[in-house]
């Protein structure tokens, strides 16, 4: 259980979407989609990979395979050629796998439970809560990288994210700022917060609407958070060359 000494979840829900109606990104090819499968395949294609390579990607992705059904039914020998050059390839054969196993188990309709889609390869609990955020305003938490940052700064959640109760902690957090109503519009506002304000590196502290209750900022601490972990390259534990050094390796 959270504490009652956190600042108000409902002031900082709030703001964020205020923030988002005057400052979010509405405009992308995949916004106003209520198809989970269009939505499903730009979430995939954004792991890792910035928003501006994404696009051609996406409107290219989108006019060969229109739908699960088309997806399944090419080979994965396709799809991978129109995967080329957007990397990180294990994320389009899951995509082809899970297209294939929609068809075979719901169908060719996307499933609408959370555990049904986390059962899908290639989809975790962030990604499952986001498509079906998107698609129908399911209320779901997302913890993305973004939404990691935002809220470790916010809360000054020490620990590094990897971490179990870390990140048992920031679900937590994620969960209790997740409103009721507007569920999809403060998904896409937390994780365009995150993007745009506040960023891993130079984070536009005096732009963000929640600045006054983050108690990172409060701290002069916004560069120490996310706690940064060690990373295991080839079999050793590696320490970031200083706190602010920013891992990022294949999946």
């Amino acid at each position: 259980m959270i504490d009652s000494t956190l600042p108000d979840s409902m002031n900082f829900t709030i703001k964020v979407l205020d923030w988002y109606d005057r400052h979010g990104r509405k405009n992308l090819p995949w916004h106003a989609q209520k198809d989970p499968y269009r939505i499903w395949v730009s979430e995939i294609m954004l792991q890792q990979t910035q928003v501006e390579t994404v696009i051609p990607f996406y409107q290219d992705f989108m006019c060969r395979f229109p739908d699960i059904v088309s997806l399944a039914e090419a080979d994965l020998d396709e799809v991978m050629t129109h995967w080329a050059g957007l990397g990180y390839y294990s994320r389009a054969r899951n995509l082809h796998q899970a297209a294939r196993k929609i068809c075979r188990e719901h169908g060719g309709c996307f499933p609408q439970t959370l555990d049904e889609v986390m059962n899908l390869p290639g989809i975790g609990r962030s990604t499952a809560g986001a498509i079906l955020a998107f698609s129908g305003d399911a209320r779901h938490p997302i913890l993305d990288g973004n939404v990691k940052r935002v809220l470790s700064r916010y809360h000054a959640v020490e620990g590094t994210p990897g971490k179990r109760e870390t990140e048992k902690r920031l679900w937590a957090l994620a969960d209790r700022h997740t409103p009721e109503v507007r569920v999809a519009e403060y998904t896409q506002a937390i994780m365009d917060l995150g993007a745009l304000v506040c960023r891993v590196r130079n984070p536009l502290c005096r732009e963000c609407p929640v600045a006054s209750g983050c108690l990172a900022h409060a701290q002069d601490r916004v560069a120490s958070f996310p706690v940064p972990g060690n990373v295991r390259i080839r079999g050793h534990l590696h320490k970031p060359p200083n706190p602010h050094t920013t891992w990022i390796l294949p999946l």
